[in-house]
């Protein structure tokens, strides 16, 4: 096969292969090497659900209406809340994803569902980014329909919006980022302590996604190499 050709300088290079090829090509003597390799498929599993409206709140509206395409960093971000399971209780991890390299901007992990859990990585999203202007996309959970998270948007100079009640799609690339959380960590491993998930998710987002995972949607480039690929294109 040949050589991946790539307009952009990116740090590494590739070869295109599509999704099913790989199995295909592989010889059947050679499955005792994939299966010690510990190589597996993985599936999607039913979320827990975290969102819950609070009653008699006005949501912000839907400025994102399932369109996540953006031309530029910090122009769209889109944020959620996912539960983990331990051995010794629950822990709780709220993200703000950047729409246009899906990277994780910003992150908390708390034991609580209390509006410091979003505040906190809306925090440290704007921490390192600095944005103006820019969308915050999320489902109608009242953390992000508190007065505090309002107050914080307005004062950073975040638009907020909100997706329908119910509606996984309204918040799809953020599910989609969930999705790959569960298959590739939460759904390999049992954690017997809340520190012991702490750190697993710590270093699969700063170690494995943020640097090196790749992904259809930035042209097989991981959101690091997508944002490099494009310095250098500029």
């Amino acid at each position: 096969m040949a050589r991946r050709a790539s307009t952009l300088s990116w740090p590494d290079e590739g070869m295109r292969v599509g999704r099913k090829r790989v199995a295909r090509l592989i010889p059947a003597e050679r499955w005792d090497d994939v299966q010690a390799a510990g190589l597996q498929g993985v599936c999607l599993r039913r979320r827990a659900r975290t969102a819950v409206r609070q009653v008699g709140v006005r949501p912000a509206s839907d400025l994102v209406e399932r369109d996540f395409a953006v031309a530029r960093p910090n122009e769209l971000w889109v944020a959620d809340i996912m539960y983990i399971s331990t051995w010794t209780g629950s822990l709780y991890l709220a993200v703000v994803v950047d729409g246009w390299r899906r990277r994780v901007v910003g992150r908390a992990m708390a034991t609580h569902l209390r509006t410091e859990l979003v505040l906190d990585a809306l925090d440290m999203a704007i921490r390192r980014r600095h944005p103006a202007g820019m969308i915050h996309h999320s489902d109608q959970g009242s953390q992000y329909t508190s007065i505090a998270f309002g107050k914080r948007c307005r004062e950073a100079g975040v638009r907020p919006s909100m997706g329908s009640v119910g509606d996984c799609h309204d918040n799809a690339l953020c599910e989609s980022f969930f999705a790959t959380l569960e298959c590739e960590l939460l759904d390999r491993h049992h954690f017997r302590t809340r520190d012991e998930a702490r750190r697993a998710v710590f270093e699969f987002l700063e170690g494995w996604y943020n640097p090196h995972r790749r992904h259809s949607a930035l042209d097989y480039a991981s959101p690091a190499g997508y944002e490099m690929g494009h310095a250098y294109a500029a």
